[in-house]
């Protein structure tokens, strides 16, 4: 079973094989599930395998990638592993926290937080390269890391006042080229949804 957030958060339970997924009320009050499985954090998402709970999405993707290794989603070569993890970690450390000092603005959004997250796209654009996708020819570990993030990026564009395929065309096509997977398109939610969901955050938060 995947614990999640809801639906406008997306739902990557269909790459795992089709198991049981269960959105989580983030707002309205956690299950007793998610707090007995994550204890620590106490946030999706949750991974629950043969009753066992990991936690953290690259963490999850990892054991996918552990315990269903085919196709796998790194590469043989253990240096070129060792760098799919690096990019890894450095989208999950920089790119949601970029987007949210985005949206979080009140007011004008400061040119420098805008110009921090077009700066860590054009790092990304230089480790793709000029690759398709950045597992080479198809999704790999780095792909399913970053690609659930790009849902939010409409909302950083009506926020921000760019486009990111203006700023970054390379990684823009990208996302592109992500989308028209099948298993990517049908299960990241709709980018104007998201947006509706951030003004409702913005709301709470009482940001104008």
């Amino acid at each position: 079973m995947l614990l999640r957030e809801p639906e406008i958060v997306g739902n990557w339970a269909s790459e795992l094989g089709g198991p049981q997924h269960r959105a989580e009320n983030l707002f309205g009050g956690k299950s007793d599930l998610l707090l007995k499985s994550n204890p620590i954090y106490k946030k999706v998402p949750v991974l629950l395998h043969d009753g066992k709970p990991l936690c953290e999405s690259t963490i999850i993707v990892n054991y996918i990638d552990e315990t269903w290794p085919s196709p796998p989603l790194l590469p043989s070569c253990a240096y070129e592993r060792a760098k799919a993890r690096f990019w890894a970690d450095f989208i999950d450390k920089k790119v949601f926290d970029a987007v949210c000092n985005i949206w979080k603005s009140k007011g004008e959004v400061p040119e420098t937080a805008k110009n921090e997250f077009i700066e860590i796209l054009k790092q990304l654009e230089g480790a793709l390269g000029e690759k398709d996708f950045f597992g080479g020819d198809s999704l790999g570990f780095v792909d399913v890391i970053a690609i659930p993030l790009t849902c939010w990026f409409y909302a950083v564009e009506k926020f921000g006042g760019f486009k990111v395929e203006n700023e970054c065309p390379k990684f823009s096509a990208w996302m592109n080229k992500c989308m028209q997977r099948d298993t990517v398109a049908r299960i990241l939610p709709d980018p104007e949804k998201v947006y509706e969901f951030v003004i409702t955050l913005r709301n709470m938060f009482g940001i104008e």
